[in-house]
């Protein structure tokens, strides 16, 4: 008969439970996070091992290609479904969660979550270092501005920007606060190595882009430049992950949540879950088509009739769910947008 194990990863130590079709404690330990010592420990004392899980976390993603590599059959659960059973029991220690893990790896009541390929990740960590990089220029420009209030000088909006209107300043009106020029000086550098780091990652994205086929087929739809394009291709990784379309906007947390018990039965606001990045971008050209002539009347027209019935906002959000929809079947059939055949 086999057996099913299961791991509590931490930075240092990971703890392995192992046990059999009925439940029974078979071995348990705790081993330094390594591939290697994990993969000898289970292979000396868990003979028959049909089954290895372990929660989504920081480590997940590389633990689980470095097992899968050494013929484990390592699972990964969705952190979230399996906090449910860990809860219940009486003491939080790593110990007993590998135990409630591997019940739940023995029952099969849990949801596997998808380990995307390299090259998803890879492309999601360089539009997460852009996103970070845009941060800290927002922050930089704000704190340029609180600065300059304190000594009476208003920022304002000017013609030509932020950096025309940091050289005037500079020009006319720090003389009367000489102290000030070098800690302005200094926050105006740092935003233009910033704004130098952007442009690179802008340049690199804008290469992938040009390379990747299903990128360009994605930015054939209005309103989708590569960022989005690429932000899209990194979350679902695998167009046959969805068996239908309307799966995308789900998964994305575009859809409303639902309560339903005994004779209460709502819909409440969209859920939010899933990445945060992709629904943000997917909202941000949403509001380009419903505000800005920028192609696809269908879309902005349908999301009009709903704005007059809801509002704005709902509408926006409703058509950024439809266009998670459409960019995931354009995908699905390797088909360029058509506004005949949005419905």
């Amino acid at each position: 008969m086999g057996v099913f194990a299961a791991l509590d990863v931490s930075q240092e130590e990971t703890a392995i439970c192992v046990v059999g079709q009925d439940g029974v404690l078979v071995a348990e330990t705790k081993v330094p996070t390594c591939p290697d010592a994990i993969t000898g420990w289970l292979a000396e004392r868990a003979s028959g091992l049909e089954r290895v899980g372990m929660e989504t976390g920081p480590l997940a993603v590389w633990l689980w290609n470095a097992l899968t590599e050494r013929q484990v059959p390592i699972i990964c659960i969705d952190a979230r479904h399996a906090n449910g059973v860990l809860k219940m029991m009486p003491n939080k220690t790593d110990r007993h969660d590998a135990r409630g893990l591997a019940q739940i790896v023995r029952t099969g009541w849990f949801k596997a979550a998808q380990i995307k390929s390299h090259d998803a990740y890879v492309n999601r960590a360089m539009l997460t270092a852009r996103e970070a990089l845009v941060g800290m220029r927002v922050r930089l420009e704000n704190e340029i501005r609180g600065l300059l209030k304190t000594f009476g000088i208003m920022f304002g909006k000017r013609v030509g920007g932020f950096k025309r209107r940091a050289e005037e300043i500079i020009r006319d009106e720090l003389t009367v606060v000489p102290d000030l020029v070098p800690i302005f000086e200094a926050l105006m550098q740092a935003r233009r190595d910033i704004l130098a780091r952007i442009a690179a990652l802008d340049s690199r994205i804008r290469a992938v882009a040009r390379r990747h086929a299903t990128v360009r087929l994605l930015m054939t739809a209005p309103g989708v430049g590569p960022i989005t394009a690429m932000a899209v291709v990194a979350a679902f990784d695998d167009a046959s992950r969805f068996r239908r379309s309307s799966s995308a906007g789900a998964y994305l947390g575009l859809t409303p949540r639902r309560y339903e018990s005994g004779e209460i039965s709502r819909n409440g606001r969209v859920s939010k879950r899933g990445d945060a990045f992709t629904r943000k971008c997917l909202f941000e050209v949403a509001n380009a088509i419903f505000c800005r002539n920028l192609g696809g009347p269908r879309l902005r027209d349908w999301a009009k009739a709903i704005a007059e019935r809801t509002g704005p906002r709902k509408a926006k959000v409703a058509l950024a769910r439809k266009l998670a929809v459409t960019l995931h079947a354009m995908w699905r059939t390797n088909t360029p947008f058509r506004e005949a055949a949005v419905a």
